[in-house]
């Protein structure tokens, strides 16, 4: 390695993001370009900072890959992220470096470069393309030190994943039974996913080639987010009216004001409960087990956000659709699993865990989070790291304290989302969850599975952690069974991970035992993390 590090940022798509995130990424250069100056290494960034864009990301695929070609195929290089990033922006130049790569970021909660480094993590991991990973709070601990010190030294940093064991197919017992019985059903009734259009925010990694997913017995249904649009509009006021009803009745709190720019209003919530209706109803023509709206291209251009509508979809009790010709009520006491984001891993998941829990006869409510960020917490009988897992959309009300009387909606984030939209929010409740992600590697269809904790913090602590991350969006205080911090994010594959409520310790070790088996059966490698009774 030579003593000139080559620096890349990969950002949104979207110019008040990057602008917004700007100074914070800035901010982390100029620390990291000390951090390295003081190991023998000089930084050079391979674009300039934009001054008609107000800021110095990597915009678009275009760019990324001009870019790239002014890049030494050879040199080490460095993709440093302090925001939300589009890794389709420099997978090109990334699939072909033969440099030592490592992606970067700090460990924040109110800037999202963590989330955005899972996600090119996961899409380089999928690749095939060999990279390092560090992170951390200001640059200057010890971890972060000495792992850009081996990097430096050897191309590569080595962590620990020993929470990490292979399945093993041997397991025997009725909950493995159970799994393989429901993957033997699925692979002959199938299953189909609605997609409503595929890729969303370049996350590469989310999309999964139909000559991996077809041989678990799901396939795609790829529907056109116009499709939605033009349903919507069939939609009257009245059956909108009559969902937002059912929400009022049951105590569901929406602040709403008059100010479309920069407010929730009463408007916007009817379209969101329009599309609702519409994408049961799609779901119901086409036989979708599960459904995934893309909303952040093209559809944010045309409607308030679908986060209201994905939580109320993962929800068992939910406001009733009715078929627009027959009057049938459609999905009648269930869950119509969606996908936030069309992250078709979460896909596979949402469609196995609806089996299990359904068979299990326990909740099977389910939702995908965001991996965001996390510290140790000490009080209110705690005295462990826990996570805040937070996601925009997709979170069922079941999973809240006080179920409906218990979450909120609150206007999404002019900086995303123009058109505004509420959110369901709310403090997920204490209890036994199961974690797992199904994602791509070395050809071949993976599952991490792992349990955690959702623990009770004090409504100040939880105030504080929404401050630091997006206050608008539910949130979950889990505390992961025998994976520490730097293990888990040497680990995942993805910004997302999937998690569902099982009644105690004992069932959820049950259902984490028939997922498992039913994952395996349907073909997919499995990997157990940390303490799980399997």
């Amino acid at each position: 390695m030579t003593n000139e590090i080559v620096l890349v940022a990969s950002g949104d798509l979207r110019l008040s993001a990057n602008q917004m995130c700007w100074p914070t990424q800035a901010d982390m250069e100029a620390r990291l370009a000390e951090v390295f100056r003081a190991e023998g290494y000089e930084i050079r960034r391979a674009h300039a900072y934009d001054p008609e864009l107000q800021h110095g990301f990597i915009w678009n695929q275009r760019m990324g890959m001009d870019i790239f070609k002014s890049i030494d195929p050879d040199a080490p290089l460095i993709v440093a992220e302090s925001v939300w990033q589009y890794s389709h922006h420099v997978l090109a130049g990334l699939r072909d470096h033969r440099g030592p790569i490592l992606t970067l970021a700090n460990w924040s909660g109110q800037w999202p470069g963590l989330v955005g480094m899972l996600n090119l993590n996961g899409s380089l991991t999928k690749m095939g393309v060999q990279y390092s990973s560090i992170w951390s709070v200001d640059f200057t601990d010890p971890f972060f030190l000495e792992g850009i010190r081996q990097w430096l030294r050897e191309g590569k940093i080595t962590h620990d994943t020993s929470h990490v064991r292979d399945w093993n197919h041997a397991a025997s017992g009725a909950e493995v039974e159970l799994g393989k019985r429901l993957a033997s059903e699925l692979k002959r009734d199938k299953a189909i996913i609605g997609i409503f259009d595929e890729g969303c925010m370049g996350m590469y990694n989310a999309i999964i080639d139909d000559e991996l997913m077809n041989p678990t017995g799901i396939y795609k249904e790829r529907l056109s987010q116009s499709a939605l649009v033009a349903a919507m509009r069939r939609v009257s006021n009245a059956e909108a009216q009559k969902c937002r009803g059912w929400l009022d009745e049951r105590g569901m709190t929406f602040v709403t004001g008059t100010d479309d720019a920069t407010e929730l209003t009463d408007a916007q919530i009817l379209e969101q409960l329009k599309m609702y209706i519409a994408a049961t109803r799609i779901a119901h023509d086409f036989g979708c087990a599960a459904v995934g709206i893309q909303y952040q291209q093209g559809l944010k251009d045309m409607s308030p956000a679908s986060d209201l509508v994905e939580g109320l979809l993962n929800n068992v009790e939910r406001p009733p659709v009715y078929h627009e010709h027959s009057g049938e009520e459609l999905f009648a006491g269930q869950a119509l699993p969606h996908f936030n984001e069309v992250d078709e891993g979460a896909a596979v998941d949402l469609v196995v865990t609806n089996r299990i829990w359904n068979a299990l006869g326990f909740d099977p409510a389910s939702t995908l989070h965001d991996l965001r960020w996390g510290e140790h917490f000490t009080g209110n009988g705690v005295d462990d790291y826990v996570w805040v897992f937070l996601i925009s959309g997709a979170a069922p009300a079941s999973h809240f304290v006080g179920g409906y009387a218990g979450a909120v909606s609150e206007r999404q984030p002019p900086m995303y989302f123009r058109l505004g939209g509420g959110t369901l929010k709310g403090i997920s409740k204490p209890g036994e969850i199961v974690w797992s992600r199904v994602f791509v590697m070395d050809g071949a269809l993976h599952a991490d599975i792992g349990r955690a904790t959702v623990v009770d913090l004090p409504l100040q602590e939880t105030e504080r952690r929404w401050q630091a991350t997006t206050p608008q969006w539910p949130i979950m205080h889990a505390v992961l069974h025998g994976v520490n911090r730097d293990q888990m994010m040497a680990r995942h594959k993805a910004n997302h991970l999937n998690v569902a409520y099982a009644p105690s310790a004992e069932d959820a070790d049950r259902a984490l035992a028939a997922k498992a088996a039913m994952f395996a059966a349907m073909g997919i490698q499995v990997h157990l993390c940390g303490d799980v009774n399997a």
